[in-house]
């Protein structure tokens, strides 16, 4: 069975029907596993106090805001090569998400720097290009719903996906490209100098796991309901030329 036909929308509709329930209920299990564990059964930081237990919310949240994207990147590459209809969907299905995980990426981020950095706002690099990530999630939503032919839409949201995507690197990695800024380098890395203790890393990790989980879950029960929206339109279309 080749891949591509997952891409049939009655074959992702009957294959995520069959998912969803087993998706819903194992992000429930790890997504509270992992903030019960983080926030109520780790200790305080020795520098930060209790603060520190923001990571749980706020590492997870960044890590899908970004990766969101790339994600959307990879969907509408496929769109303008394939013209695969369910592909540019799931990208218009996981922009909210994007844009609601940046928003607490940020809000989460002011609320741990206030604290730590005495300022709730900071231009550092990587905090100012993740804010413009979150102005091309804005910018994304907009354009699909400004155009109302849906493939011209989605051949402009495209374009703009892969232009956003510069974006989307640079918040992951301007710590690296600059090497000034407050904010501090990866909270997870394979330099065990650089890492958080393992105390922290465990829950974090199992929170990061639930994030995805998720998001996986929200992209298909959106991406269903754009199916179903389209075919209303389609629908729609028949009986007034009829």
């Amino acid at each position: 069975m080749s891949f591509w036909e997952y891409a049939n929308p009655k074959r992702f509709m009957a294959l995520s029907s069959a998912a969803l329930p087993w998706l819903t209920g194992l992000t429930a299990l790890v997504l509270g596993v992992g903030l019960i564990w983080g926030f109520f059964f780790t200790p305080d930081d020795f520098r930060q106090g209790s603060t520190v237990k923001i990571i749980y919310i706020h590492v997870p949240s960044a890590f899908i805001a970004i990766n969101a994207w790339l994600m959307m990147l990879v969907t509408s590459l496929v769109w303008l090569i394939r013209r695969h209809h369910v592909s540019v969907l799931a990208a218009r299905a996981a922009a909210p998400i994007g844009l609601a995980m940046t928003a607490i990426g940020l809000i989460t981020g002011a609320v741990w720097g206030q604290p730590m950095w005495g300022t709730w706002w900071e231009w550092d690099p990587r905090l100012t290009s993740f804010l413009i990530l979150g102005l091309f999630y804005l910018g994304y939503i907009a354009l699909w719903e400004a155009i109302d032919d849906a493939d011209t839409a989605a051949d402009l949201t495209s374009v703009l996906c892969i232009v956003g995507s510069v974006f989307a690197v640079l918040s992951r990695y301007a710590i690296l490209f600059w090497n000034q800024g407050l904010h501090q380098g990866a909270s997870l890395s394979l330099d065990k100098e650089e890492n958080v203790h393992d105390v922290f890393a465990y829950p974090l990790w199992t929170c990061i796991i639930g994030f995805v989980l998720l998001f996986i879950t929200l992209v298909l029960l959106r991406t269903r309901t754009e199916i179903r929206a389209r075919r209303v339109q389609a629908l729609i279309a028949r009986e007034r030329m009829a």
